[in-house]
């Protein structure tokens, strides 16, 4: 794609990259943006993806489509350091993307648009990743190229998927519930005991990763799981908290069996709205 054409079909991509350009012009820039390096821009695109993650939460499109161009910069913003370094431009990127895309969906641009089920679409997917992985790596650990410095629940689901790429995997729930309660008795013969913080540590670990495989045999992302659990908790804690100040009080007042009160009373109010199920 040559920039006059990209410039007539995406006139927003364009003009994002005109702007990027200008930031990072050594004569009439912005100093900021021109000190910015492929390193030093990692804990904003991090923030930049939980933003989105939560706008996305919300349902609010307006807050989602700020967000999203927010990302995109991102992505802009180091394509044009590798640009100026030499290596490659935003179009590469995309264009990468889109060949890598193609590659991984056969079923759709080389089968004559042969339909498979999102499960047969999944374990494709996995199946093409894993190849190339042997291709670009062939003497290597099924885990080579996995970044280790992701948040550990989404590094643990990412291990799991690797080693169930190669078949160490249980395909059914029971043993996979069963691992569960095996590592919660662990954790619970290690809690009494005295000094004892490096074993609880390992054995706490040991259970949540295994939370994590049921989410994903369950085909729940934990991630979100979690987000989602963090959210109504939050919710209903302030809900608890507005019910108090009405009344004078303020949480640290009561008793934990008061506080517990006022929590199931919220829950119930939520459920006979339609707002939180009584179950969560």
């Amino acid at each position: 794609m040559t920039q006059n054409t990209s410039s007539q079909q995406f006139p927003g991509v364009a003009a994002l990259l005109e702007v990027m350009r200008r930031l990072r012009d050594p004569d009439g820039g912005c100093s900021w943006d021109q000190q910015q390096t492929l390193t030093s821009l990692i804990p904003y695109t991090l923030e930049e993806a939980y933003e989105v993650a939560a706008a996305l939460t919300s349902g609010n499109m307006a807050a989602i489509k700020d967000e999203l161009g927010d990302l995109l910069f991102q992505v802009v913003f180091y394509s044009q350091l590798t640009q100026e370094q030499g290596e490659f431009d935003f179009d590469q990127v995309a264009a990468q993307c889109a060949d890598k895309l193609i590659r991984r969906h056969p079923h759709v641009f080389a089968n004559g648009g042969e339909q498979l089920d999102p499960a047969a679409v999944k374990a494709q997917w996995e199946q093409i990743k894993q190849q190339e992985r042997q291709h670009q790596q062939p003497n290597n650990s099924v885990f080579a190229g996995m970044a280790d410095n992701l948040p550990s629940i989404l590094q643990a689901l990412k291990i799991q998927k690797r080693a169930a790429s190669v078949g160490f995997d249980w395909h059914e729930l029971a043993p996979v519930i069963g691992k569960i309660r095996e590592e919660l008795d662990e954790l619970e013969a290690e809690l009494p005991l005295a000094n004892n913080s490096d074993r609880i540590e390992a054995e706490l670990g040991d259970l949540l990763f295994a939370v994590v495989n049921l989410a994903r045999h369950a085909q729940v992302n934990p991630e979100q799981a979690l987000r989602r659990t963090n959210h109504t908790f939050q919710q209903r804690f302030e809900a608890i908290e507005a019910n108090l100040t009405k009344r004078g009080l303020q949480a640290q007042q009561l008793t934990l069996e008061q506080l517990e009160h006022e929590w199931q009373a919220v829950k119930k109010s939520a459920a006979l709205n339609g707002e939180i199920k009584l179950s969560e």
